[in-house]
């Protein structure tokens, strides 16, 4: 099947995250999968509205769409991200999401279980 959409089209439905990955705020994520291999490879455009999180993560590599973050991995220094940058990644990076416009993101994760 080829999918055909618009990478700015409505997201939604936006779901709260789990109160345990919220860090202020109260951000919602929204995640319109476009492609899948049936298996630990998947893309797609991910959403989340302002606030921080923290998240485990897939292996990743995304590029901004729309919006501004920070984003911090681990202990290193917090990274900016705008619309055009692209980022990555390693499947267990412990991050933390400073959303501070609504941040869209065209992404391909790999897992080992297939989850993203």
């Amino acid at each position: 099947m080829h999918v055909h959409t618009s990478a700015f089209a409505d997201d939604g439905p936006f779901e709260r995250l789990p109160a345990a990955d919220v860090v202020d705020g109260a951000p919602t994520t929204s995640t319109r999968e476009l492609w899948s291999d049936g298996g630990p490879v998947e893309a797609g455009v991910w959403s989340m509205t302002p606030g921080i999180a923290r998240d485990t993560e897939a292996q990743e590599i995304f590029v901004v769409l729309a919006g501004h973050a920070t984003i911090t991995i681990g202990d290193a220094a917090p990274r900016t991200v705008t619309a055009g940058d692209i980022v990555s990644f390693d499947e267990g990076d412990e991050t933390v999401w400073d959303v501070h416009e609504t941040l869209r993101k065209f992404y391909v994760t790999r897992t080992a279980t297939g989850e993203e």
